[in-house]
């Protein structure tokens, strides 16, 4: 009785223990989806601000925010093509390496340019501008090289691909097209006469080989036809002296000349 109550306590607290981790994992995804969707609004927000104030201001403003907005807007292509290319191809896991090293440049570059649209000075933010651009080009230049790399080679292996499938294709289409292909006449003649043995009408069987044997000419004189026809021997009268004599036979009268 103690150990099935020991039993049903330790399953109660394996019950336990798993609810509660069930709970903890799902309290983190949960949790991780509220901040990625929080993540993902502010940029919507950020992104439409930016290009307003592109559009809407000029002088020093307009141009941070035109920076600003090309910018972030190579660097999340550049980030979505490698993400997309990784699962696909895992040579591609260096790219990815490399475009962390250069996201770091770029969010340090966005996070200055966010701070001069602030800066009262603007004389000295726009003494500071080729120098800004100049940067912004240089990051957005790599991350164009990796995210057009990244397409090429996926475009690369689907033309290689459909090339395969093509050569496949006909392949499979001319061996369904068999029917249409004529065989020479002559090739088929030929092919005929050397897979038929040479043999004359009649001939189906060979002629049996001559043999010491009696018993073996009999049996081969049932396939090769009837067998040949004796020459007549001579009849020979029988002696008479030699015949037996049985005692109720009467003897043989001499016969008298007159």
């Amino acid at each position: 009785m103690e150990a099935a109550i020991t039993i049903l306590a330790l399953f109660l607290v394996a019950f336990v223990a798993l609810g509660v981790y069930a709970t903890v994992k799902a309290v983190g995804a949960a949790k991780r989806g509220v901040d990625r969707t929080i993540t993902q609004a502010r940029r919507t927000v950020e992104d439409t601000t930016l290009r307003a104030k592109s559009f809407g201001q000029t002088g020093v403003a307009g141009e941070l925010a035109q920076l600003r907005l090309a910018l972030r807007t190579s660097m999340r292509a550049t980030q979505d093509a490698l993400h997309a290319g990784v699962a696909e191809d895992a040579s591609l896991a260096e790219s990815v390496a490399l475009f962390r090293r250069l996201s770091e440049h770029g969010l340090e570059l966005d996070d200055e340019l966010k701070r001069l649209e602030r800066e009262p000075d603007r004389a000295t933010v726009a003494g500071l501008l080729p120098k800004l651009k100049e940067r912004t080009q240089r990051i957005t230049h790599s991350a164009e090289s990796l995210r057009w790399a990244a397409r090429d080679r996926a475009r690369q292996f689907a033309d290689d691909d459909l090339d395969a499938l093509n050569a496949q294709i006909d392949i499979e289409a001319g061996a369904l097209r068999h029917w249409t292909v004529e065989e020479p006449s002559g090739a088929s003649g030929a092919g005929a006469s050397a897979s038929t043995p040479d043999h004359g009408p009649g001939t189906d069987w060979p002629e049996p080989a001559a043999s010491a044997d009696p018993a073996a000419g009999t049996a081969d004189q049932a396939w090769s036809g009837p067998a040949r026809e004796e020459s007549p021997q001579a009849i020979t009268a029988p002696d008479p002296r030699l015949r037996t004599t049985y005692p109720w036979q009467k003897s043989t009268r001499p016969e008298t000349t007159n």
